[in-house]
């Protein structure tokens, strides 16, 4: 009987493990085609890809971590959620990405180009959405992939987006020699990703708030298609 069903259970377990990859990769080409100026080696974006993966270990125990001390410290419930989303969730993920963007790419000979830092902080994030992407839908199923491809997988590549953008500025002024700009964006690259990110779990979690959702990730979706396809236009060499 076990033989019999082995079979079917590997097929589904391949078309789920599909389902969560799918996605992510196709975001990937996307971004990856819209670097006119000079594309990245295979190396380079396999390296952030792992780099990604990493980072959303690194969340994780992070998450753990602080979750445990604010369920012993914050005893109202709208404070405890606003933290938890605000800066338990979106800092450990935002900042674990940044942490393993910048230990990957900064020295990088290959990050010559503005445009280059949405190409690492958008693969970094894909990387992660990808390996925190296997996990839910092996879990969870083909109902759970179909959600967050058109939810998280678009969200944590916009949040790559503008963390990318922030990035390569504060490589450029680095480059020039303007230490005090470079850490203002530096800075930024963490907190404007962090708190969209914060953002979009809080809403997620109202249980009226579903168009509001939709409507938050759309636009915010259309927004970042707007920013790659305008910095990949306005690339400089840097």
């Amino acid at each position: 009987m076990f033989y019999f069903l082995l079979p079917t259970l590997m097929s589904y377990n391949i078309l789920l493990l599909a389902a969560a990859v799918i996605p992510a990769f196709f975001l990937m080409v996307k971004v990856y085609r819209s670097d006119r100026l000079e594309r990245e080696s295979p190396a380079i974006l396999l390296s952030l890809v792992k780099a990604g993966i990493l980072s959303s270990l690194i969340a994780l125990v992070l998450e753990r971590v602080l979750s445990m001390l604010l369920n012993v410290t914050i005893a109202d419930k709208k404070v405890y959620q606003a933290l938890l989303y605000f800066v338990v969730v979106a800092f450990s993920e935002e900042g674990a990405k940044y942490f393993m963007l910048r230990r990957t790419t900064w020295e990088s000979r290959e990050f010559n180009c503005q445009y280059d830092g949405v190409v690492y902080a958008v693969f970094v994030s894909l990387g992660f959405a990808l390996w925190e992407n296997i996990s839910y839908v092996m879990h969870y199923g083909i109902s759970t992939a179909i959600i967050r491809a058109v939810t998280a997988i678009p969200g944590h590549t916009c949040f790559g987006v503008f963390m990318g953008i922030f990035y390569g500025i504060a490589r450029k002024l680095a480059n020039q020699g303007k230490q005090d700009k470079e850490k203002l964006y530096q800075v930024l690259a963490v907190l404007i990703p962090a708190l969209l990110h914060g953002a979009y779990d809080y809403i997620a979690s109202i249980e009226s708030g579903t168009w509001f959702f939709v409507g938050f990730i759309a636009l915010m979706f259309v927004f970042s298609y707007v920013l790659i396809v305008r910095s990949a236009r306005q690339d400089r060499y840097i």
